[in-house]
């Protein structure tokens, strides 16, 4: 295994990954958990947004999202992503890319309860990425399901998580002269030993 010292010391990718977040947290004004998402159509077209990470496993990366809307179809579709976190207070940055499975159970309720009353409402009330008449329109079904759910409303049936389990990670630092410090990590399938190279800027 390559050698490597300081911030990219560690033999645990994610243990890494989350370490670096913590210190993104302390510094990024906003958002430091926000990922550039990248799946594909089932034309092969890319497609990139970003989304907010909540969680990292000893194994796997966690979002959220609608499952109705556009870039949950195509995680489905395809069984994979990428994404990169950027972070310019810290002048790093983390990509991966792996398998995509659905996290639909206890964890997505407790995620789904965890957040503000308002995020719950307007999880039930948009049709994620399907043509909106206006904001107005927006509003009024939120007042519409926030009169049928009330206060504790369960999680949407369409609405959960998803889990990218890497094959492969990147752990990059910007250098002087444009001289980056990138480490990858990889490994043939989930569970199997990872490697790591060094890889020229």
């Amino acid at each position: 295994m390559t050698t490597r010292t300081g911030i990219f010391a560690g033999e645990n990718p994610f243990d890494l990954a989350h370490s670096w977040l913590k210190e993104a947290e302390a510094a990024e004004p906003n958002d430091a958990n926000a990922v550039a998402l990248s799946t594909v159509d089932a034309e092969g077209m890319p497609n990139a947004r970003v989304v907010l990470l909540k969680d990292i496993e000893q194994d796997g990366f966690v979002f959220y999202t609608n499952y109705e809307s556009a870039k949950a179809q195509e995680l489905d579709a395809s069984g994979r992503a990428a994404f990169v976190m950027h972070w310019k207070s810290l002048r790093r940055q983390v990509r991966a890319r792996g398998l995509i499975t659905r996290e639909d159970g206890p964890q997505a309720d407790a995620y789904y309860k965890s957040r503000s009353l308002k995020s719950r409402l307007g999880a039930w009330a948009s049709r994620q990425s399907r043509p909106l008449e206006s904001r107005e329109v927006l509003l009024e079904e939120v007042d519409r399901i926030s009169a049928e759910k009330g206060t504790d409303p369960e999680r949407p049936p369409f609405w959960g998580g998803f889990r990218l389990t890497p094959l492969e990670i990147e752990f990059w630092a910007d250098g002087e002269a444009r001289l980056h410090d990138r480490f990858r990590w990889r490994r043939e399938a989930p569970g199997a030993p990872w490697t790591v190279h060094r890889l020229n800027p």
